[in-house]
């Protein structure tokens, strides 16, 4: 019977993750389905050239992919702030070396099934990276995170912040919950929404679609 329920898990996924597909293809992005998080990797490394550089905001997706490890071996320049080590300045320069690489990979906190794209962050870099930029945007997004509507996605991404607060060591009333209770704490990190319709203009944006849960 298990075996029979995850087939049908799987199947279901696939089906709703090419549907999705679907619908943002028709909102101007260039998007695809892939089965397995290696499938994905294999869609990034299609669209990343060697020695290219790649900003990669806060992702679990992007880890849990491989893609650092991917982009490193093909000669990418990698920028990522997750380092605890960097001091204060040193992480001022990797945020923007982020948004101002050749490439912008990431994730999404949650999708509708109509291709809205629901973020929310606290310091507002990944944010202002997906909103604006010259360079390309690509996004990797398990079907864990698809929802039936705006507000169904908003309630979806707000409850990626409690695992994120407590990797981060936080202390938000979320950390103690485990859900969000829309606080007015200073270590709040629920402080910019954004919500894509479409691709913003003039910039070549990529949605992969995976058939896997990926990230929070």
């Amino acid at each position: 019977m298990d075996v029979i329920f995850k087939a049908a898990k799987l199947k279901a996924g696939e089906i709703i993750g090419k549907t999705l597909a679907s619908e943002l293809s028709k909102k101007g992005y260039s998007a695809c389905y892939a089965d397995t998080k290696e499938e994905a990797l294999s869609e990034v490394l299609k669209i990343i050239p060697e020695n290219a550089s790649v900003g990669i905001p806060g992702s679990v997706t992007i880890r849990e992919i491989g893609a650092m490890e991917a982009l490193k071996e093909r000669g990418c320049a990698v920028y990522h702030h997750w380092n605890p080590d960097l001091a204060p300045e040193q992480r001022m320069e990797i945020l923007q070396k982020e948004n101002m690489s050749d490439y912008f990979l990431t994730s999404a906190n949650a999708v509708t099934t109509d291709g809205m794209i629901v973020n929310i962050d606290g310091n507002g870099n990944r944010v202002s990276g997906m909103a604006w930029g010259r360079n390309v945007m690509i996004f990797v997004i398990g079907v864990n995170k698809i929802a039936k509507n705006l507000d169904e996605a908003i309630s979806r991404a707000r409850s990626a912040t409690p695992p994120n607060v407590l990797r981060l060591n936080g202390d938000t009333p979320c950390a103690k919950t485990g859900y969000c209770i829309n606080c007015d704490s200073p270590g709040r990190v629920c402080r910019a929404l954004l919500i894509l319709e479409r691709p913003t203009f003039g910039r070549k944006t990529h949605v992969i679609v995976v058939g896997e849960d990926l990230g929070y």
